[in-house]
């Protein structure tokens, strides 16, 4: 992506980045005041994958993090991604740069500097491939302590969550009907566009039950589906997708408290509350499975080590925890693309149709209806003819 310097725009008078600065603490929420050209003004330790193909996606001129991208506890995907899209990343500047950058100030980027008109306002690291490389290298290097906490993280889960994982316990009953059907569960993460492109053909014909994650509920609806069931905490999915009929399951937390009922119960809407530790798509996973689902597809979650600790929270312990309940109904949805093909080929239709006209041409020719019918489109075309030609005589 080619990302337009200052000297292009102000006649080459200064050198850098220029653009209207976004300023928020939450990346989440910032991408949804991005415009193509603005400075992402970020507050983000360890900027992850999920983070960084959304700040791609909004074609931002520069990103500015006043925390580290890479702090070195494990190699995260997101620095990389930034630096491969042409984007100027610069990095670790302070906290202070939340405070002195006002919304919709007109700042420049240029190197290691971050300034609004002249005056430099913050310093930092410039990334680049070298840097990245480098600082990716020694995160490698702690990946083992990294291990050792997640294993504790997911411990400590397994002594809170035991009843729920276990048993079921707490669960609750919701009307949506999932026995013995497939559940199609929607993330906004990883490539989910191209996963739901990829399915359109196996959700057509086997019509599975659509959950949507949060803003994941926005993205089937984007796609041209109506999700069935909404779960999680209700921070990144509109409103307009609320009111869309499905049923609403509010991620609370597990002492009762559920900051997302607020927000439904204003729409007019009703929800069932769901008590758990860990995330919306582990508590949609194990809501499915003690409904009877046959099957989980699992569309932009995380489905490996790296991506568990590229997420950054030490809740992902619920998720591999989950995963490990839920068995072997869980599939990812790259795994379904590989080996579901629809049932009736477009090439099959094709030779159907042709053989449907032959046998229709052949029975018409040898019956006495056939006969009859073709005399009179041959003289149906005859008249044709005649008439188009005496327009021209």
């Amino acid at each position: 992506m080619k990302v337009p310097t200052l000297g292009r725009i102000n006649g080459g008078r200064l050198p850098g980045v220029v653009g209207v600065a976004r300023v928020g603490r939450r990346t989440k929420d910032l991408t949804k005041r991005l415009r193509p050209g603005d400075v992402a003004v970020i507050d983000h330790v360890d900027l992850d994958r999920v983070g960084a193909e959304a700040l791609v996606a909004c074609r931002v001129a520069a990103i500015v993090n006043a925390s580290p991208s890479i702090s070195g506890r494990y190699p995260n995907l997101g620095p990389q991604i930034i630096v491969d899209a042409g984007i100027p990343l610069l990095d670790d500047v302070g906290s202070d740069v939340l405070n002195a950058i006002e919304e919709g100030a007109r700042v420049r980027v240029d190197g290691d500097t971050l300034y609004v008109g002249t005056r430099a306002v913050a310093t930092g690291v410039e990334q680049t491939e070298v840097t990245i490389k480098e600082a990716m290298t020694e995160a490698r290097s702690g990946l083992s302590v990294q291990l050792e906490a997640f294993a504790a993280n997911t411990m400590e889960y397994l002594r809170r969550e035991r009843e729920l994982l276990l048993d079921g316990v707490g669960i609750p009953k919701i009307s949506t009907k999932l026995a013995n059907r497939h559940c199609l569960i929607v993330v906004r993460g990883y490539h989910y566009r191209e996963d739901l492109q990829t399915l359109r053909p196996y959700i057509r014909e086997y019509r599975p039950v659509l959950i949507g994650i949060d803003g994941g509920a926005d993205a089937l609806v984007e796609a041209g589906f109506q999700p069935n069931l909404i779960v999680g905490d209700m921070d990144s999915v509109s409103d307009r997708t609320l009111k869309c009929g499905a049923e609403i399951v509010v991620h609370a937390y597990r002492d009762g408290r559920a900051p997302g009922l607020k927000r439904v119960e204003e729409l007019g809407l009703e929800a069932v509350v769901f008590p758990a530790t860990g995330t919306s798509e582990d508590i949609a996973m194990l809501l499915a499975d003690d409904s009877g689902a046959s099957l989980i597809v699992a569309v932009g979650t995380h489905n490996n080590l790296v991506e568990f600790l590229d997420k950054g929270r030490a809740g992902m312990a619920s998720t591999f925890l989950t995963r490990l309940r839920v068995g072997g109904k869980l599939v990812d949805a790259k795994g379904v693309s590989r080996l579901y093909r629809s049932r009736i080929s477009g090439s099959s239709l094709l030779l159907l149709a042709v053989a449907c006209l032959i046998t229709v041409l052949v029975a018409g020719s040898i019956s006495p209806v056939g006969t009859v019918f073709a005399a009179w489109l041959s003289d149906l075309w005859n008249q044709i003819v005649y008439f188009v030609s005496g327009l021209f005589t």
